[in-house]
């Protein structure tokens, strides 16, 4: 018999917090984290808005030296895994090094100091480029930094799946559980690309929102919608053997029921148009769970703000769940921190375990046009009171990568 995952711990650096509790009352608040970008000029840019982290200093959770020698989305990763641990309680002195394990992706690692020290190999020539540069740039850099800082010696995964990136470092991390490898997951996600190169690609890319308004430029399932927003942040979460986490008597938030992978093997960057690869990879999390697809009450969609991502994943939605779709609580934690990229599932997710907790969905903020042919509940307004007691955080990457996780209530 598997054995069973629970999360115990969460860490979160967000554009509308830099912690959990922060992240979630801003949820609560439907505080929107989109505004002008600041990082760099954007005067010949056709995008303006990104959902940047406010008021984050590296110092708060390393020393200058290991700070030195992380990029922001290492930094990221550290601090967010800092919150889980000392949330969960986890004295890394008791536990077997060897039996704690790191899933910690990011979809993209550093663009920024690829393009500072580019600038510097033109400018200067190739002997004065940084000889940190692969160290910083590499996107495991992350695992390996959260590895190297808290002492986690067992298996050390750098999962990249673009936009799945997150949910697949959880899922994996769950599985790795499940089988025996660990008995602890440090698990999540990272991103920081909110710079030139960043936002000029996926701009040539025709996928960001070129809307100059905040509170109409990450609409997902709106009419309107008309690309996403590049956002940036980092989730983690720790996971760990149900009985090791009963044996040090940990407060235990939600348990993993369910996970489904699978590749829609048809385009780079379209889902399928049927929705049918991630249908299947939420198929996959509900029958391992062994319960009704009616058991399901709640999922937290992908729900980017692009025109086919919204329309795809709610014919997906449709083919899973027939008759029961109309009845799902569906949103996007999206619309208020943009698009997290690599961290965007671990957040996410993170959001499933708070709904389940406090029995709240928030709303799919900002949505307002009804699209006829995204017909599902998108829920609205002030978000809905209930109890949940099954989640589903669905993320789907460039290259036709879906994961999907199936969070239940802790019984």
């Amino acid at each position: 018999m598997s054995r069973r995952v629970v999360v115990t711990g969460m860490g979160a650096i967000t554009p509308i917090g830099n912690s959990v509790e922060e992240f979630w009352q801003g949820i609560l608040e439907k505080r929107v984290g989109i505004g002008e970008i600041d990082r760099f000029d954007t005067t010949d840019y056709k995008v303006k808005l990104a959902a940047e982290v406010k008021d984050f200093k590296a110092a708060d959770y390393m020393d200058a030296k290991a700070a030195k020698r992380m990029e922001l989305f290492c930094q990221y990763a550290v601090a967010a895994t800092k919150e889980a641990l000392d949330d969960a309680g986890l004295d890394m002195e008791k536990e077997d090094p060897y039996r704690v394990g790191v899933a910690v992706g990011s979809g993209i690692g550093s663009l920024q100091i690829m393009e500072k020290e580019h600038q510097k190999l033109l400018e200067k020539g190739p002997g004065r480029v940084n000889p940190l540069l692969v160290p910083l740039m590499i996107s495991n850099m992350a695992a390996g930094n959260v590895s190297i800082q808290f002492g986690a010696k067992g298996k050390s995964l750098n999962i990249v799946t673009a936009c799945a990136t997150g949910s697949h470092s959880i899922g994996e991390a769950y599985r790795s559980i499940q089988c025996g490898d660990a008995d602890v997951m440090i698990a999540g996600g990272c991103e920081a690309s909110i710079s030139p190169i960043g936002i000029a690609g996926f701009a040539a890319l025709t996928a960001l929102s070129a809307s100059t308004d905040s509170m109409r430029a990450s609409i997902p399932f709106d009419k309107e919608r008309n690309g996403f927003v590049m956002g940036e942040g980092a989730g983690i979460v720790i996971l760990e053997e149900l009985e090791h986490a009963l044996a040090r008597n940990a407060t235990i938030y939600a348990e993993i029921a369910g996970y489904g992978a699978t590749s829609d093997a048809y385009h780079i960057t379209s889902p399928a148009e049927s929705g049918e690869g991630a249908a299947m990879a939420m198929e996959n999390a509900i029958r391992e769970a062994g319960i009704q697809k009616e058991e399901v009450d709640y999922i937290n969609a992908h729900g980017t703000s692009t025109h086919h991502n919204d329309l795809f994943e709610t014919r997906a939605i449709h083919r899973t769940f027939g008759e029961h779709a109309k009845n799902l609580l569906i949103n996007s934690t999206k619309s208020m921190i943009g698009h997290l990229l690599g961290a965007a599932g671990a957040v996410e997710f993170i959001t499933c375990v708070k709904s389940i907790q406090e029995s709240y969905v928030h709303p799919t903020v900002g949505y307002q046009i009804a699209d006829e042919e995204c017909d599902l509940n998108y829920v609205k307004d002030n978000g809905v009171k209930c109890d949940i007691t099954y989640a589903l955080s669905n993320s789907l990457g460039f290259g036709g990568h879906n994961a999907s996780l199936l969070v239940k209530k802790y019984q």
